[in-house]
């Protein structure tokens, strides 16, 4: 990087106050330095963002090099100095900044002669604060919602507790991914909605989920949380009497002896192997509309995969000998359900870095079923494929196609 030099040309020091500004008054939204023609050959860019690390408001300079990458966190008035000392004719030539006013373009000859150019461009849109440095995205909870307290998510004073970081990006893309579903469902406009959530632990996902729908879409959800472990199910209800709230609760309960309960809304999240298909069965048997499932544990079908030519090569590793059979029983479970009326998909639900159980199954139920035969005859053909004898779902299931295939097949209901 070139040294500072002591007098910079006057349409540099003005390009430098005018970030100064924008990043003191909020109205700065990003900046580049470009036309680098110094030292350093390998040198192509600099982006500058405006950040939050440790709740201080720093500018982030982020060098571009051919080959790698350099990050720099600089409090406003060093940042400032710094890219003032980048721009020169044995630097950076060009400048751009981009403000909620408008676009400030810097432009330098060879000679170090300096042209400063200004267009009204005016956006509607804050600023952000970066993105890896608490970046102000959008959510669908806010941040303040007293069950976040009570679930330690958040501090009293409403401040995300940093542990919890991963936990509140898994809610968020929760509600997502269960907004976008209900949008494509029937219960699109319904008012009331029934929720069974099975092995549901402490609860985020059910309170967020009750929250969201009783604040955000004013829809009266009525949720329960199952859970076999007694201590959460006690901790849960105390939440809700601590809170108020109404239509929720946790009850005591394995999925394996569940009744059939009528429900619109089932969820089952790390429901270990086959209890993902018991819960899809009691969500089918109860008339739910909407099935999330995150599976793990896929060990059914594992010890009975043969290894078909050509995958003996590829089959005789365990990790993938593994894979091949998550990959089988999510594929499997998705034919059956899309046979029990359904369209079904299986997507990552959130990025590894942040939980290693990061599949999720979501089915939500057709308007008219797709063919029966059709369906049934690609998870035969799976079957004989791989040696499969047993796989749970379809136990569970087989006895009841003629009734599953009529779209508006008897539900049972809990006593």
């Amino acid at each position: 990087m070139p040294p500072a030099t002591a007098t910079p040309p006057a349409p540099v020091q003005a390009f430098a106050d005018e970030l100064a500004t924008s990043l003191d008054s909020e109205r700065f939204v990003k900046a580049a330095l470009a036309g680098y023609r110094g030292p350093e050959t390998d040198l192509l860019r600099v982006d500058l963002r405006r950040v939050r690390v440790r709740e201080q408001p720093q500018l982030q300079l982020v060098f571009h090099h051919a080959t790698r990458d350099i990050t720099r966190n600089l409090g406003f008035d060093e940042g400032v100095a710094t890219v003032r000392s980048l721009l020169g004719a044995g630097g950076f030539r060009n400048g751009h900044l981009r403000t909620l006013d408008g676009l400030t373009e810097l432009t330098i000859t060879k000679r170090g002669h300096a042209r400063l150019h200004r267009s009204a461009q005016p956006i509607a849109e804050p600023p952000p604060d970066g993105d890896s440095h608490d970046r102000r995205k959008h959510r669908w909870l806010s941040i303040d919602r007293p069950f976040l307290v009570e679930l330690g998510v958040t501090t009293p004073e409403h401040r995300l507790i940093p542990s919890m970081a991963r936990k509140w990006k898994q809610i968020n893309r929760f509600i997502e991914v269960f907004a976008g579903a209900l949008a494509s469902s029937t219960l699109a406009q319904s008012r009331q909605l029934r929720i069974l959530d099975f092995g549901c632990g402490k609860g985020y996902l059910s309170f967020a989920l009750h929250d969201w729908l009783r604040h955000v879409r004013q829809v009266d959800a009525q949720v329960t949380g199952v859970e076999l472990r007694p201590d959460l199910v006690t901790q849960g209800n105390e939440v809700i009497a601590r809170l108020g709230l109404e239509g929720m609760r946790f009850d005591r309960g394995d999925l394996r002896s569940w009744p059939p309960t009528r429900a619109e809304v089932v969820i089952a999240l790390h429901a270990c192997d086959t209890a993902t298909d018991h819960a899809i069965d009691l969500a089918i048997r109860g008339g739910a509309e909407i099935i999330l499932c995150a599976p793990c544990c896929h060990k059914q079908l594992r010890p009975q995969l043969l290894q078909p030519h050509p995958l003996r090569p590829v089959l005789q590793h365990g990790v993938h000998q593994a894979q091949e059979a998550e990959m089988l029983t999510d594929s499997l479970r998705a034919l059956l359900l899309e046979a029990a009326g359904y369209d079904a998909q299986v997507f990552e639900f959130i990025s590894l870095e942040h939980t290693q159980k990061n599949k999720m199954i979501l089915a939500v139920r057709r308007a008219q079923p797709r063919p029966l035969a059709p369906l049934l005859a690609q998870v035969a053909e799976l079957k004989a494929f791989y040696g499969i004898r047993e796989q749970c779902l379809e136990t569970l299931l087989k006895d009841r196609w003629p009734a599953l295939a009529e779209p508006s097949a008897p539900a049972a209901t809990r006593p």
